[in-house]
């Protein structure tokens, strides 16, 4: 029979509410099977008849049977016939068996490549999962016309049956593709076609996907600063080396671009742009810099990234058509998605890609997830082609046009004395920069703790001339709340740094 510390062990085992969904067999032989790994049960150690240890346990013999037959069938008990069972003999070439846990062991560093490393030290990609006051980025989801989408996606499964359970080609399913490059070429003047179009889960996967297969570790990429996040650490954990390149109010200075490749033995493989709407200034690549870039890859035999990541979203007049539109020489690749123009859970993303990457691409593509949920995107395709995007669009388009002009009177009545704000002419966030000398992280940092969720404006640059100050968002929150966080914002600054 077990020492009364190996039975109470089981006993803990048995109760503890970590292992509760655990059938009660499988909680009783895992128990056994530690003080083997641990060596409190020796090899040779007889175990106790499965009758006497039902009854000290309060449980059916059945199912002390149970977990002796999977402890068997591991090999870490050996059963006789007439004799019991008892510590296999094999459960002495365990690594490690009987020597002490570590309590701390997950707490130490692990070994990891130089890709992991900088992958872990870069952070990751930091999403704002909870919809609080000003966290960049979120779009308003209680407006979503939800019994709308639940109507189209009754309809696909009326329509494909248990052929929607399956697994999407990698592209992508063909109505999403046709749908997406009718939108595009009608909405942002693309030169798309469903046979161009690559369906993502994201445009963060589309940068990975860019990233790994457009350039090799030590090439240069060049890109805006400040630039997006996720990007630059997309790019530096794939190895690259990002060259920033300066803005003004025209967007990034396409003569320092052509200086930084004239001024690199390595000339650059990639130019990473948001020329819709520059993020975080929200400035407009104009037409003349828009030719320049296209001509610019076209010498160098380079690409252009085009991420369009919130175009639908401009409010005054209409948005400029997109780079990938005007480049005749198949050098740009044209990245969008769907999380902000309808709901972050959704998770579809796509790129518009020049002929030659298709392949490449939707290949590279399988050996991250391999395929999108089919039934969101036979859904989308329908939303978008009956017309429900386009309305739902101009919908928020009104909405988020009139936070806009809120939250920016809300920021000049409540913190004049602090910030200024920097009224975007599209997007669903406004840049704000420090008037005064206030540190820009513990500021962000204190505004999280009061419910405030902030994006520094430093961490988005690589130069060191950039203005410190932070990014608000503003299209998920009614005016109602602007208001009440603009408050509570305003008095966390001014309690702690004026």
């Amino acid at each position: 029979m077990f020492k009364h510390a190996q039975l109470e062990s089981v006993k803990a085992w048995i109760g503890d509410p970590a292992q509760r969904t655990l059938p009660l067999h499988v909680r009783i032989q895992r128990a056994v099977r530690q003080l083997i790994l641990d060596g409190v049960l020796d090899v040779g150690k007889p175990l106790p008849a499965s009758r006497a240890l039902a009854t000290s346990l309060g449980v059916s013999r059945d199912t002390i049977e149970s977990a002796y037959g999977q402890l068997h069938a591991e090999g870490f008990i050996e059963r006789r016939v007439g004799s019991g069972s008892f510590v296999s003999e094999r459960t002495r070439r365990l690594p490690g068996r009987g020597k002490p846990r570590r309590a701390q062991a997950d707490s130490e560093t692990p070994r990891l490549s130089q890709r992991g490393s900088a992958m872990f030290q870069g952070g990751g990609v930091r999403d704002f999962l909870i919809s609080r006051p000003f966290a960049p980025g979120v779009p308003e989801t209680r407006s979503f016309p939800l019994a709308v989408w639940e109507r189209l996606e009754r309809q696909v499964l009326k329509e494909y049956g248990t052929r929607a359970l399956l697994h999407s080609p990698p592209q992508g399913m063909e109505p999403l593709r046709r749908a997406i490059a009718n939108h595009v070429n009608l909405e942002r003047g693309a030169r798309a076609a469903p046979e161009r179009v690559l369906i993502l889960t994201s445009s963060q996967q589309a940068l990975t996907l860019c990233a790994q297969v457009l350039l090799d570790v030590g090439d240069k990429i060049l890109l805006e600063d400040p630039a997006y996040h996720g990007a630059r650490k997309a790019f530096d954990a794939a190895g690259l080396i990002s060259v920033p390149v300066p803005l003004d109010a025209d967007g990034v200075r396409v003569d320092q671009l052509f200086s930084a490749a004239a001024a690199s033995d390595i000339s650059p493989r990639a130019v990473f742009l948001t020329p819709s709407h520059q993020f975080p200034s929200g400035a407009t690549l104009s037409l003349d810099r828009r030719l320049a870039v296209i001509e610019w890859a076209r010498q160098h035999q380079s690409w252009i990234i085009e991420d369009d990541y919130d175009s639908e979203f401009h409010y005054a007049g209409k948005p400029t058509a997109c780079v990938q539109g005007l480049d005749l020489h198949e050098r740009t690749i044209y990245i969008g998605t769907f999380t902000k123009s309808l709901f972050p859970g959704l998770r579809i993303g796509y790129m518009v890609l020049p002929p030659s990457l298709v392949a490449p691409m939707t290949v590279a593509r399988t050996l991250l997830d391999g395929h999108s949920a089919p039934i969101p995107q036979l859904t989308l395709a329908r939303f978008i082609e009956d017309g429900h995007f386009g309305a739902h669009v101009r919908t928020m388009r009104l909405l988020y046009a009139e936070r806009r002009d809120v939250l920016a009177r809300l920021v000049r009545q409540h913190l004049a004395d602090v910030v200024e704000p920097l009224v975007p002419s599209g997007g669903m966030q406004m840049p704000c920069v420090f008037i005064r000398d206030i540190p820009e992280r513990e500021a962000v940092e204190c505004a999280r703790q009061a419910g405030v969720d902030l994006l520094g404006l430093s961490t988005l640059s690589a130069l060191h001339q950039h203005r410190t100050g932070f990014l608000m968002g503003f299209a998920a929150h009614t005016p109602y709340e602007l208001e009440i966080a603009v408050k509570t914002l305003a008095s966390v600054l001014k309690k702690n740094f004026i």
